[in-house]
């Protein structure tokens, strides 16, 4: 037997049955080097162990990434916070981009989407996933000079799932974890008991769920005089409208900052933030939208890092509303739409093609065998005949002004006119079609026709959910399937990879056939710095500063 085979049968006889159906999907070639990391952090697996399996296997390691220079001061433009700064409230990434500075995770995500810890020293679940036990790190203080223990972890995630409070985590954990359910074992290990098994849970905890930093036990709010946290950064200066500046922690537990000094400039619209960083006022950026990024490609003193991602647009039709309550016009839309060209065209090939569900081509769980659907006008027309709709039928599209939606809404017109269908574009203020984001006070919720950006999520749990099960809070198609209901259901609870895959496959199948909702693209995350800035990591779920380098 090779001696690389031999270590991978000496350490498996230590791994768990789940943990080792991940190693049988890495070395049969169904889980490629990225997915085998992730879910094997996701399982609480440390990342050095998985990469001697991966280089064992002879898929190569990681290379290390060079270390920049310490001191200076990095500057950044973002948008203008939507209001008072609460973790636990905060929906902006305003907002965030401020407090991920200051507030740490039990763990983040890196680039290829596995999970680092950060305040968890280590997690694991027990054998059906309903409990996730979370080894807490020693000798960490809050910036107050509290230490950091498990009480301040339960204590945070009550406040989280609280289903009385303002809490906009309930997204995440509405039906996984309730007040309650996170209990302290000692004053460095936590065990969340979970309202139902879930495979995935740890990016629930994680930076991936951006309000789930952890607080003090003591928090009460007025998050904006302190910006308490364990983080890297501590608190200089917050004027609301105007900006904030964060200075290097030097009790910091882990690695000190490089830089000296954070300053963040607050822009109202992103016209303002490239005129910035053009005229190199601010160092970097915030996530820009597709629909500018030509402006930033094009410059010579700007780089634009391109992080693969989940976020998307739902274009969704509501299956209790004529036509939409025959599936095959909803399926006549998807096939009129021609993907190669929201991709190549709208999208300047920034982007992957989407398949009408949720999973990504990004996430390891998706079943890449499910074949593509692409544009048939010929099926589409067909379709519409079979349902008496031969000579076609006349909705209103009803929209956000926000990035590319405008722009995939005329291309979306337009391939609709080819098989006869035709859309009167409404496109609003986001205040306007969000509403009160509750249904019967919502145009986004209420609307027969509609299209909804979602941002990148490292799992698609809440994509799966919110969005689509029959009770779902942001369920805009009105779609009811008790199958479906029931099929998210095994894959949120599967532990591991193979079952999860097999869950998604019947989910995607089943999404093609009744089209709730339409899934063209995934555009990737645009983030642009000058050329002189160096160590920023290239993750979809915000701005990490600590290692930043200005050369």
């Amino acid at each position: 037997m090779p001696e690389h085979f031999k270590m991978i049968d000496t350490v498996r006889g230590k791994l768990t049955e789940i943990e080792n159906s991940a190693v049988d999907e890495l070395l049969a070639g169904r889980l490629d080097r990225r997915g085998f990391l992730r879910h094997g952090s996701m399982l609480g697996l440390s990342l050095p162990f998985l990469g001697s399996l991966v280089a064992a296997a002879g898929l190569g390691v990681q290379e290390a990434r060079a270390e920049g220079t310490p001191g200076g001061t990095v500057r950044a433009g973002i948008a203008t916070p939507g209001g008072a700064i609460d973790p636990v409230t905060y929906y902006d990434s305003g907002s965030y981009q401020l407090v991920f500075q200051t507030a740490e995770f039990l763990c983040v995500t890196q680039p290829d989407l596995t999970l680092r810890p950060v305040l968890a020293e280590s997690w694991a679940p027990n054998e059906d996933g309903s409990v996730w036990t979370f080894k807490l790190r020693k000798g960490v203080k809050f910036h107050n000079g509290e230490d950091f223990k498990a009480d301040d972890v339960v204590a945070t995630f009550d406040r989280l799932a609280d289903t009385n409070g303002a809490s906009n985590a309930l997204s995440v954990f509405k039906g996984l974890l309730s007040k309650g359910g996170t209990r302290k074992v000692d004053d460095h290990t936590v065990a969340f008991h979970l309202d139902a098994p879930n495979g995935n849970f740890p990016y629930s905890v994680s930076i991936d769920n951006y309000n789930a930093v952890i607080l003090p036990a003591s928090y009460k709010g007025d998050y904006e005089k302190t910006f308490e946290g364990t983080g890297p950064f501590r608190l200089e200066s917050y004027t609301p409208k105007v900006g904030a500046t964060f200075i290097r922690n030097p009790d910091y537990w882990g690695e000190k900052a490089l830089p000296d000094r954070l300053e963040f400039k607050f822009y109202a619209d992103v016209q303002p933030r490239i005129l910035a960083l053009q005229a190199g006022e601010v160092d970097l950026l915030d996530a820009i939208p597709l629909d500018v990024s030509q402006v930033m490609l094009n410059n010579p003193d700007i780089t634009v890092l391109r992080v693969a991602s989940t976020a998307h647009r739902q274009l969704h039709m509501r299956c209790d509303t004529g036509p939409f309550t025959d599936k095959r016009v909803r399926q006549a839309l998807a096939l009129c739409i021609d993907r190669g060209k929201l991709v190549d065209g709208l999208c300047h090939g920034m982007a992957a093609a989407g398949n009408d569900s949720p999973f990504a081509p990004a996430f390891p769980s998706t079943d890449k065998t499910v074949p593509q659907r692409v544009q048939g006008i010929a099926k589409a027309k067909q379709l519409l005949e079979a349902a008496g709709l031969a000579s076609g039928f006349d909705i209103t599209l009803t929209t956000l002004r926000y990035s590319d939606i405008p722009g995939y809404a005329q291309l979306f017109q337009n391939f609709a006119k080819e098989i006869g269908a035709r859309i009167s574009l409404n496109i609003e203020d986001q205040d306007k079609y969000y509403g009160k984001a509750v249904f019967g006070q919502s145009d986004w919720l209420d609307s027969p026709l509609g299209i909804t950006d979602y941002a990148h999520r490292s799992v698609p749990n809440v994509f799966l959910k919110s969005p689509l099960v029959s009770d779902g809070p942001w369920n805009a198609a009105h779609f009811k399937s008790s199958a479906y209901d029931g099929m998210v259901a095994s894959y949120q609870k599967a532990l591991d990879i193979g079952a999860q895959r097999t869950a998604a496959s019947d989910i995607q199948k089943l999404l093609l056939d009744e089209t709730p909702v339409i899934f063209s693209y995934f555009p990737d995350l645009l983030v642009p710095v000058r050329r002189n800035v160096s160590g920023l990591p290239p993750i979809a779920a915000g701005l990490l500063l600590d290692r930043v380098s200005i050369g």
